[in-house]
């Protein structure tokens, strides 16, 4: 059986966090998704080195450079295209599975992470400018973007909450969806073409944990606190999709926000290169992954069930962790703000690439 098939028979959906044009065009995501792949993460990261970072998009700069286009609307126009050209690439995927995988997400500017009503505006234009029923906008999970994925929700928006570290992040994120949905019921509108996932940073836990950990001489936890993290909070999924207030939106025909595994590449050369996806296999869940981990993982990982049967040693460990004076929840405010201020520079580094293409083209042009 191919080894994703495995995952995808427990529930599990693969999806790859990378996103480049020549990659769409010259058939390399079309093999992906015939080995199993289900859908498409970016984030401007991603994005900053695919258009600053390649000559793949030189040519279309050049072009709407010459058409007077600013840097920030060439880089709109080129992020639009590659959602948009992948998004296509998976609607077979999207009709086939009755809209339960095949999404493709693009996130919001971070320079707007921590402004609400910015936020809510700019989702209403992405998706605007991306009508496709398997697009996700993905919008950062800071405090002030929790009414923004609300508002968002009640407009039927798709949404990818992203940047959630912390357990007490992504209640709030549930909360947020749930009562999205609640609102939409309120208004009389459908809830059954909603879709929601709920990315869970982990492997940056481990390696701000781990720091703190070895400062203090103990060992035993290193490397185990991102998934403990991560396991805790499936447990509140599964709690809260048992509830008679979920029940009441699954009757409509809601779907669950699947929590999905984000920054599941090892950073950590000591510890196994699929440990992030081996150890957080269940249902109703995605593990996001760079293309490299992938191909580890399908050489050599592991499709077993994990996650049902983790949640005890998860609370003992994070029990431990606090034992030895560990603050979880001051590190994964930090991780959050450094998130944030991350996708930033990269934004701002792939705008000041694009502009400096833009006058080299109209200066050339005026020449």
């Amino acid at each position: 059986m191919p080894a994703l098939q495995q995952l995808d028979d427990i529930g599990q959906s693969i999806w790859l966090d990378f996103i480049r044009r020549s990659f769409i065009t010259s058939g390399g995501l079309r093999a992906w998704i015939d080995r199993g792949v289900r859908g498409v993460t970016s984030n401007p990261t991603i994005l900053d080195k695919a258009i600053a970072g390649s000559e793949d998009y030189d040519e279309e700069i050049r072009r709407l450079a010459l058409l007077g286009r600013s840097a920030e609307e060439i880089y709109l126009n080129l992020a639009l295209e590659d959602i948009g050209s992948a998004a296509d690439l998976f609607l077979p995927v999207y009709e086939a599975l009755s809209g339960a995988d095949g999404y493709v997400s693009l996130e919001v500017s971070p320079l707007i992470a921590y402004d609400t009503a910015a936020t809510i505006d700019a989702v209403s234009r992405l998706s605007g400018l991306l009508p496709r029923p398997n697009v996700l906008i993905k919008v950062p999970a800071t405090a002030q973007g929790m009414p923004a994925i609300r508002a968002s929700i009640t407009r039927g928006i798709n949404i990818n909450a992203t940047l959630i570290f912390s357990r007490a992040q992504y209640r709030d994120v549930l909360e947020a969806y749930i009562s999205g949905l609640e609102d939409r019921v309120a208004a009389g509108q459908d809830i059954s073409g909603v879709a929601s996932v709920a990315s869970f940073f982990v492997s940056r836990v481990d390696t701000a944990v781990d720091k703190e950990l070895k400062a203090r001489g103990e060992q035993e936890l290193q490397g185990k606190i991102a998934i403990a993290n991560a396991v805790a909070a499936y447990g509140y999924f599964l709690d809260a999709v048992k509830t008679p207030r979920w029940r009441k939106l699954a009757d409509r025909g809601a779907r669950v926000q699947r929590p999905l595994w984000a920054s599941t590449s090892t950073k950590n050369p000591v510890y196994p290169d699929t440990l992030y996806i081996d150890n957080l296999v269940g249902p109703d869940t995605v593990n996001t992954v760079p293309m490299e981990t992938l191909e580890a993982w399908i050489d050599h990982g592991r499709a077993e069930l994990k996650l049902m049967s983790g949640f005890d040693e998860a609370e003992r460990q994070l029990g431990g962790l606090a034992a030895v004076g560990v603050d979880l929840d001051a590190i994964t405010e930090q991780l959050t703000r450094d998130g944030v201020q991350a996708f930033a520079d990269s934004f701002n580094h792939l705008l000041a690439s694009v502009e400096g293409k833009r006058r080299k083209y109209t200066e050339e042009k005026a020449a």
